[in-house]
């Protein structure tokens, strides 16, 4: 069984001192910019969010990729079960999904900059969202917590919500209805 941990730090709108800091403290960049469109299916009675778990379908380019989320687990940094597999054809999964009772119920979408180290069992993902920035730190429980320390940020400033709970709280904070997290087209 592979868990994730992870943490998000909300940044600001300007990029470039962030992306600096990476380069400075010797990140480098490891997958380029690429837009990503996420699906989250559940059926009629939300059986999985009530639990805490979802299944995603991820699109990037012309590469799909499906994900299974357990319930977080309790800590500091979010710890869940993560199952992924890569997909040739996720139009066809979708179809699969409809079929047997599984509906989209959410859909977002952000751009994405991965970020590894030289040394260190983890990776930084910048995420600009239509909600703004984030970094994702993935990796081990202390490896997150030396790099998060290392970029400037301390444990209050550590976010465990899904893109999902955040958006609900930007929508409610701007007094705007939920709906999909897209950018404007």
């Amino acid at each position: 069984m592979a868990f994730e941990i992870e943490i998000k730090l909300r940044l600001p709108d300007g990029l470039s001192k962030i992306r600096r800091i990476l380069r400075e403290r010797g990140f480098r960049i490891v997958k380029r910019r690429s837009r990503e469109t996420n699906v989250l299916f559940d059926n009629i009675k939300h059986s999985l969010g009530k639990h805490g778990k979802l299944i995603r379908i991820r699109r990037v380019g012309g590469h799909g990729l499906l994900t299974f989320k357990g319930p977080p687990m309790r800590g500091k940094h979010k710890k869940r079960e993560e199952i992924e597999i890569d997909l040739a054809a996720p139009d066809h999964l979708q179809v699969i999904l409809e079929k047997i009772g599984f509906h989209p119920v959410f859909r977002y979408e952000k751009y994405r900059t991965e970020y590894s180290a030289r040394s260190g069992p983890g990776k930084i993902m910048l995420d600009e969202t239509p909600i703004g920035n984030f970094l994702e730190i993935e990796g081990s429980a202390s490896w997150i917590d030396r790099t998060s320390k290392l970029l400037g940020f301390k444990h209050a400033d550590y976010l465990k919500a899904s893109y999902g709970s955040l958006y609900r709280a930007y929508c409610r904070e701007q007094g705007k209805r939920v709906r999909d997290m897209l950018f404007r087209t």
